[in-house]
């Protein structure tokens, strides 16, 4: 039981769900009246604030979020911050004596956290905070002479020797509620909506919020986890869990996703096995880039490898708008960024196609491209996007050989070897055949005319050759080598 009955607040964040959530179990078990609460200060979260895409989710499972408090005889409050004002106002209006949370391990969220913790204590007030987030803190994963950990392999096998957390309990059907309720601001009053509505696309690919996040992993386990080895790797199937943004908003926690994935497998076949081995290897990637994070708070700004802050990059404005707007004049690249621009979302084979066209084909720096996917991916997450493009770029722990140069028309080819995802999202080339839709400018004239393809017209030419690309990237790799 709480301090004489008073409330305790719960400072929803990246946690948008009722189960599994350690910090919101906490609160119920004082068995005192709680409050739940989200507080909008997107202005501490330094350059990093929630992009356009991450907006318009945040508005989405914020309401559905509300909407199952409400379902339970409870409420939303939602403040503007400053965080710390927001917290001290809602204390001293509802007389609450705790604030739980669970933890957020970007570099801003990590120093505010710290402060709060402080200032709440210092005050009189219990301010506990929880792992919600991770299967595995990174603090806790340390090699053997006790250095965080750069490559993955040896991650992961560090962290399969430790268990998970048990779960937290199942959100209750009755919430206590306080004597009488904050003031809370309407959550449209957040602006989060863009005024143009431009999100029709999310609309139509996504169901933000915990319910939506639970119909996902049943979905993926359902149809598709045990062809998942092959089929992550083709982008015109929905081969993939595409939980990524339900777990970047907390709506699912990694915890119920690896029980769901490990409760399968006692029952499967040798290769229903290995399929489920190889999708929690990817639930480990996502603690590894958290890891790295972590550790590396300059990792979002700056390359993990020196030499490569040398690197001579380009800054190129008309060619980096051809590659945001999906007009490079390679099909499979194209097509991934209009998938992008209308979803909110991308396979990731074709994240790695798209990102490796910037930084090697165009030499146009990775930071740039990171701030692009910020801005339009609903699964916009530091750590995986700082990780994903550093990786790319061969300038991060664990990358791939910065020589390693994607050549999108052979990727098209074998992953895409019947133009489905391009013909899907690069619409003026559905008439190519097979042979032709991922080189559309090496097609004969007859089969252009056929198909009503007009490169440089109706479709562009490609804005620069691979082979020429492949040797101008080799020859700024030479320029930094040694330093």
């Amino acid at each position: 039981m709480g301090v004489n009955g008073a409330p305790a607040l719960v400072w929803f964040r990246q946690d948008l769900r009722l189960s599994d959530n350690p910090a919101f179990a906490a609160a119920v078990d004082r068995g005192c009246p709680v409050i739940p609460v989200f507080l909008w200060a997107p202005e501490e979260e330094g350059r990093w604030r929630p992009g356009a895409a991450s907006q318009w989710w945040l508005d989405r499972s914020l309401a559905a979020l509300g909407a199952a408090l409400e379902k339970r005889g409870s409420r939303l409050i939602i403040r503007r911050g400053p965080t710390g004002t927001a917290l001290t106002d809602l204390i001293t209006e509802s007389g609450a004596s705790a604030v739980f949370w669970n933890r957020r391990y970007e570099p801003a969220a990590v120093a505010r956290d710290r402060e709060l913790k402080a200032m709440l204590r210092g005050r009189g007030i219990a301010a506990e905070s929880f792992n919600g987030n991770l299967l595995f803190e990174p603090w806790m994963i340390r090699n053997a002479s006790g250095q965080p950990f750069r490559v993955f392999t040896a991650f992961w096998r560090a962290c399969l020797i430790r268990s998970v957390a048990a779960p937290f309990k199942e959100a209750p059907r009755k919430l206590r509620s306080p004597g009488n309720w904050p003031h809370s601001l309407e959550l449209s009053e957040l602006g989060l909506q863009p005024a143009v509505d431009w999100t029709g696309g999310f609309r139509e690919t996504w169901q933000p919020g915990e319910s939506g996040a639970k119909s996902q992993l049943k979905r993926f386990q359902k149809e598709a986890i045990q062809e998942y080895p092959l089929g992550r790797d083709k982008p015109g199937v929905v081969g993939t869990s595409r939980l990524s943004p339900h777990l970047h908003f907390g709506e699912v926690s990694p915890g119920q996703v690896w029980r769901g994935v490990l409760g399968m497998m006692s029952d499967a076949p040798i290769g229903g096995r290995a399929a489920c081995e190889a999708y929690l290897r990817q639930l480990g990637w996502r603690e590894f880039a958290c890891h790295l994070l972590y550790h590396h708070p300059e990792s979002p700004e700056q390359a993990l490898r020196p030499e490569f802050r040398a690197f001579p990059w380009k800054t190129d404005p008309r060619t980096l708008r051809a590659w945001t707007r999906g007009k490079t004049g390679y099909p499979l690249v194209d097509a991934g960024m209009r998938e992008l621009w209308h979803t909110g979302w991308m396979h990731n084979r074709v994240r790695m196609v798209v990102a490796s066209f910037l930084v090697k084909h165009l030499l146009i720096g990775w930071q740039e491209g990171a701030a692009w996917f910020w801005d339009t991916l609903v699964d916009a997450d530091l750590a995986n996007n700082t990780l994903g493009w550093q990786w790319v770029a061969g300038c991060g722990a664990d990358a791939a050989p910065y020589f390693r140069i994607f050549n999108p028309v052979n990727q098209g080819e074998k992953f895409d070897p019947a133009g489905g995802y391009v013909r899907r999202w690069v619409p003026e080339l559905a008439g190519l055949p097979d042979e032709w839709i991922h080189k559309p400018w090496k097609a004969p004239a007859s089969i252009l005319a056929k198909a009503g393809v007009q490169p440089g017209r109706t479709y562009p030419l490609p804005i620069i050759g691979h082979d020429e690309a492949r040797e101008r990237t080799l020859a700024a790799l030479r320029s930094i080598k040694g330093r």
